[in-house]
């Protein structure tokens, strides 16, 4: 099943849920609008919980952080809310109606990018992205990582599939790949089965380069390749070049809910660039992060 009718089947449960807790608190006497209004907020309740539970687990293995990044009262708040908002937008509206898409500007003087998600996500990740990049006439395209729960290594096939079909389209010999999360493995895999040759730059935001201990908890091949200090992790490594390294730009929060330690998103030999007050999800929708993005895009 893919992403985007997971993600369907999601929605379909909690209207069935909100609307059970609305039946029965109409039929104990409270008002229509009360008792679907607690329906609805059960369901916004259970969400938020589950939420606030990746921060509270993030923060059992998390790495230090520095002092210019800690945060007051709030800016954690804020933070939180940043993160909620996001994960909502994705997994309710975004991601149920997520198509892959090709945007080709002739005009264009950059690389095409290729946008890649990360583990349970799909090309609905990308929407403000997207959006920066069509202001800005940059030609980019979108794809779909399946199986769910599928090898990495399997995934390689399918980027090289539109790095092709990008260039073709494009007229571009190299292509930028901006990925999020488990896309970023998802990139270095391709690079090591594909090469180099065709590659501009590798922008990778919050990517467990060297595995996230939230792995142990999720289901699949990947996930079990994602753990800490995996043999598929170090393997990756081991087969990598300075040259290779120079290509990537690992954009990360030090606050992630999901990577922990938040600092296995550091590449040694890559271009790190670090940030505070931003949660997992959030990195593709936070303003300061576009912008950074946008940056590297442009850097030559």
């Amino acid at each position: 099943m893919s992403a985007r009718w997971i993600l369907r089947l999601i929605i379909l449960v909690q209207a069935l849920a909100a609307l059970g807790i609305g039946v029965a608190l109409s039929e104990a006497g409270a008002s229509r609008w009360i008792a679907f209004g607690a329906g609805l907020g059960a369901v916004v309740l259970v969400r938020l919980l589950i939420n606030a539970n990746n921060f509270v687990m993030s923060a059992r293995c998390a790495s230090p952080t520095p002092h210019e990044f800690r945060l007051d009262p709030f800016g954690s708040l804020r933070l939180f809310a940043e993160e909620f908002m996001s994960s909502m937008l994705y997994a309710n509206w975004h991601g149920p109606r997520a198509v892959p898409r090709t945007r080709i500007y002739p005009s264009s003087t950059l690389p095409p990018v290729l946008l890649v998600h990360g583990y349970g996500c799909n090309s609905g990740y990308w929407g403000q992205l997207a959006r920066r990049l069509d202001a800005a006439g940059i030609s980019h395209a979108s794809l779909d990582l399946e199986p769910v729960t599928g090898d990495i290594d399997g995934y390689a096939q399918l980027v090289q599939h539109a790095v092709e079909a990008l260039r073709r389209a494009s007229g571009a010999a190299r292509v930028t790949l901006v990925a999020h999360s488990m896309g970023g493995l998802v990139a270095r895999a391709w690079m090591r089965a594909y090469g180099t040759a065709h590659v501009a730059r590798v922008i990778t935001l919050g990517t467990p380069h060297h595995g996230t201990s939230l792995a142990a908890l999720g289901v699949g091949a990947n996930a079990v390749q994602m753990r800490r200090s995996s043999a598929w992790l170090q393997a990756l490594g081991d087969g990598e070049s300075a040259a290779t390294r120079a290509l990537i730009t690992s954009i990360y929060t030090h606050h992630d809910n999901i990577i922990a330690p938040q600092t296995s998103s550091e590449l040694e030999g890559a271009r790190n660039l670090a940030f505070g007050g931003v949660g997992h999800v959030a990195l593709g929708r936070n303003p300061r992060v576009l912008d950074a993005v946008m940056r590297e895009l442009a850097r030559p």
